[in-house]
């Protein structure tokens, strides 16, 4: 059976290099950075910081985007969040909101320092819940001059209020009573618990969208355990710390992005098509919402004949 998934795609179109660099707080990210072979010496391009969905890893949706942008000319930065993957950050799966919309600027550092990048035109995409953080990033950060999200989550309102609203106010207490008395006993010593990401086991009775993070997450198509993790870890994080994002308000003055330009990318069908909608509504023009005929949420992930690689480039292209 062929797949048009293809989340591990390289190519011999462009040059890869591991790349390490200090975010403001002195701890180290690391991406994969990614420049087009037939770019002309001397040559001024681009450049795009890239990050991956929330509970993932760059080698996990970012690096192809990277990979395919890098092969339209666009030099690409995908970046693992702190706290996720190989960058810095402890206990590991440490939900942080600032910080990760961080990663994003001191990818912004590194892009910009580099002679072959014209700082003047750097943007940045962020894949699910990585949507939510570049813009964070973008309100604060007039250096990323223009903003693509793909299957956007926002991770405050989702953690708040549930897909369609579904979380009340009594079961956001239950959450934050649950998260507290474990701060409690992680100060005392007790084990680490974890929370949410994607489950390592279903069936027939399992929630449809349970069963497409375990198709990405949990299959070869997608699976991917870093060095500091394991693959029970990998996806979730932890608990006590998870009740962060209740304080995370990514749309709260999106409009201040203008006059930079957003694009919002969502498939038809995606459970998660609330996220990109809203913030297209709040957001001050120019914006555009492109929706992606027949694509679910992960399908943008890696399904490589949905993703709208070429109009994406030319977003960029004319934004930055």
């Amino acid at each position: 059976m062929t797949t048009s998934t293809d989340n591990f795609y390289q190519s011999d179109a462009v040059n890869f290099e591991k790349v390490i660099f200090k975010n403001q707080l002195q701890m180290n990210v690391v991406g994969n950075l990614f420049t087009p072979k037939n770019a002309e010496k001397g040559a001024n391009l681009p450049a795009l910081v890239i990050g991956h969905p929330m509970g993932a890893v760059k080698e996990q949706s970012a690096t192809l985007y990277a990979t395919k942008l890098a092969e339209l000319g666009f030099v690409t930065l995908a970046v693992d969040l702190s706290f996720w993957g190989e960058s810095d950050g402890e206990p590991r799966n440490t939900v942080l909101p600032d910080l990760y919309a961080e990663s994003f600027s001191a990818g912004v550092d590194y892009l910009a320092s580099r002679s072959y990048v014209n700082k003047e035109s750097i943007g940045g995409l962020g894949v699910c819940g990585s949507g939510g953080f570049i813009i964070s990033a973008a309100k604060i950060d007039p250096r990323i001059k223009a903003v693509a999200t793909v299957s956007m989550y926002d991770m405050g309102g989702a953690t708040r209020n549930g897909l369609g609203n579904s979380i009340d106010l009594d079961m956001r207490k239950g959450m934050l009573d649950e998260a507290t008395e474990q701060r409690n006993v992680e100060y005392l010593g007790g084990e680490v618990q974890y929370t949410g990401g994607c489950p390592h086991h279903i069936d027939e009775s399992s929630h449809p969208i349970a069963k497409e993070f375990y198709d990405f997450y949990r299959t070869e198509r997608g699976e991917y355990t870093p060095e500091r993790s394991s693959a029970d870890l990998t996806t979730h994080p932890t608990l006590s710390s998870n009740v962060r994002f209740m304080n995370f308000y990514p749309f709260n003055d999106i409009e201040t992005i203008s006059p930079r330009p957003l694009l919002f990318v969502a498939g038809e069908h995606a459970h998660s098509f609330e996220f990109s909608q809203q913030a297209y509504d709040l957001a001050a023009e120019p914006k555009q919402l492109l929706v992606v005929p027949n694509a679910g949420h992960v399908d943008l992930y890696d399904d490589v004949s949905l993703i709208p690689f070429t109009k994406i480039s030319e977003f960029f292209i004319a934004s930055l």
